[in-house]
């Protein structure tokens, strides 16, 4: 279900802005978009799970926050990054 060590450094990599970079809004929606797609393949054998469908909601939430403040920041950026990652919005 979680995102493993290889994949998210993966993810860093190719949507960090420079070396090292791990925290930028980028980075951070583009991992939550991992685990987010990670946990909708799960629901889809699970339907039950309850208890991580609350946790996929808070994830869905972060990553809401982290675009909003992305577009009211960079616009530029932010219509790159959900077209790159097939974000509907």
């Amino acid at each position: 279900m979680s995102v493993t060590g290889s994949r998210k450094a993966e993810v860093i990599k190719s949507y960090a802005k420079k070396p090292g970079d791990t925290g930028s809004p980028e980075v951070q929606v583009a991992i939550l978009s991992e685990r987010i797609n990670n946990l909708t393949e799960h629901f889809k054998t699970h339907v039950k799970d309850n208890h991580s469908r609350r946790g996929l909601l808070k994830l869905v939430g972060q990553r809401r926050t982290l675009l909003d403040y992305l577009r009211r920041t960079n616009e530029k950026s932010y219509k790159e990054l959900i077209e790159k990652l097939n974000i509907r919005r």
